[in-house]
C-alpha cells in the first residue's frame, strides 16, 4: 500500500469516527431533551421521577417526545437538502429556499390554512415546493445570458419572490379573527402545536426522501461535476439532478408543513458539515444531516425550557 493509500484509508476512518460521534450526540441530546422541560420542575427531572408521576409521563409521551422527534426530523432534512443542493447546483451559498422550495411550502400551507384546513396543510405544501422547484428550472432555461448554474440562482430568487408576494396576498385576504393568527404564527416558524397526529404523514414522508438520498449519496460525486464528465461516468446529469433535487424538496416541504420556515439551517450546516467529512458526499451528506438535528434539537429543546 502506498503512502498516498494509507492517508486516503487514514482518513475516510477519521471521517466515519467523526459521523459516530456527531451520531452519539445526537442521540445523547435526544434522550437529555426528553428529561428537560417545565413540568413537573423546570430543567431537567430525573427518570424516577417520571416514572411516579402520571401526568408528567402523559407529557413526556403526547407532547415532548413528539416535538423532539419533529425536531431532530427537522434539522436532519435540513441540513441533508441544504447539502444535497450545494453539491448538484455546485454553489456554496444555495439552499432550498433559494430555488422557491421553502417558500412554495410556505404557499402551499398558507393557501391550505384559508381554504383547506382539514387535509391540505399536508398535501399542498408538496405541492407548491414541486412547482417552485420545477418553475426555477423553466425559467432558468428561458433566460438566455450566463451560465446554468448562476441562471438558476438568478430563476430561483425571482420564483422565491413570486411565492413571498403570494404569502403577503394570503395574509391580506386571512381573516382577521382566525386565519390571520394562525399564518403570522405559522411563519414565524416553530414547533409548539406539534402531536402524533399531525407528525404522522409529514414524518413519513421526509424519512423516504432522507432514505433514499442517503443511501445514493454517493451519486452525488458524480452529479456535482459538470455535465461532460458526469455523461462520461454513465450518469445522466439533468435527469438525475432534477430526481434528487425533487427528492431533497419533498423532505423539507413535508417538515415545512408542521414548523413553518426556518431559514439558515440548510445554509449554513453544510460548511460546517464540510470541516468534518470533507467535500465527498459519502461522508458529507450523513455529517450535514447529523449536524443539522443537533442544531434544531438543541435550539428548540432552549426555546421550549428557557423561553416558555
Amino acid at each position: 500500500m502506498s503512502d498516498n493509500d494509507r492517508r486516503i484509508a487514514r482518513r475516510r476512518i477519521g471521517i466515519r469516527g467523526s459521523i459516530a460521534i456527531l451520531a452519539a450526540s445526537a442521540a445523547i441530546l435526544t434522550l437529555l431533551a426528553l428529561l428537560i422541560g417545565r413540568y413537573p420542575e423546570p430543567g431537567f427531572t430525573a427518570p424516577g421521577l417520571l416514572a411516579d408521576d402520571s401526568l408528567a409521563m402523559r407529557i413526556l409521551l403526547r407532547l415532548r417526545l413528539p416535538r423532539i422527534f419533529a425536531a431532530l426530523l427537522l434539522g436532519l432534512n435540513l441540513g441533508l437538502s441544504g447539502a444535497v443542493f450545494q453539491m448538484l447546483l455546485r454553489n456554496p451559498l444555495v439552499e432550498p429556499g433559494f430555488l422557491g422550495v421553502s417558500q412554495g411550502a410556505a404557499l402551499g400551507a398558507a393557501l391550505a390554512i384559508l381554504f383547506f384546513p382539514a387535509w391540505g396543510i399536508h398535501i399542498l405544501p408538496l405541492i407548491f415546493a414541486a412547482g417552485g422547484l420545477l418553475l426555477s428550472f423553466a425559467l432558468a432555461r428561458a433566460i438566455r445570458f450566463g451560465g446554468w448554474i448562476i441562471r438558476l440562482v438568478i430563476a430561483g430568487l425571482a420564483v422565491s419572490a413570486f411565492m413571498t408576494a403570494g404569502i403577503g396576498l394570503a395574509k391580506y385576504v386571512a381573516d382577521p379573527e382566525s386565519q390571520l393568527q394562525e399564518l403570522t404564527f405559522w411563519m414565524l416558524g416553530g414547533l409548539g402545536d406539534t402531536r402524533w397526529q399531525t407528525l404522522a404523514v409529514p414524518a413519513a414522508v421526509s424519512l423516504i426522501s432522507m432514505t433514499l438520498l442517503l443511501i445514493f449519496r454517493w451519486r452525488m460525486n458524480i452529479l456535482s461535476l459538470d455535465d461532460v464528465s458526469g455523461f462520461s461516468l454513465g450518469a445522466r446529469p439533468a435527469a438525475e439532478r432534477m430526481i434528487f433535487l425533487l427528492l431533497a424538496s419533498a423532505g423539507v416541504a413535508a417538515m415545512t408543513s408542521i414548523a413553518g420556515i426556518i431559514s439558515w439551517v440548510g445554509l449554513l450546516v453544510p460548511h460546517l458539515a464540510r470541516r468534518v467529512a470533507g467535500a465527498d458526499g459519502r461522508g458529507l451528506l450523513p455529517a450535514a444531516a447529523l449536524i443539522g438535528g443537533i442544531l434544531v434539537l438543541a435550539s428548540d429543546t432552549l426555546a421550549r425550557t428557557l423561553l416558555v
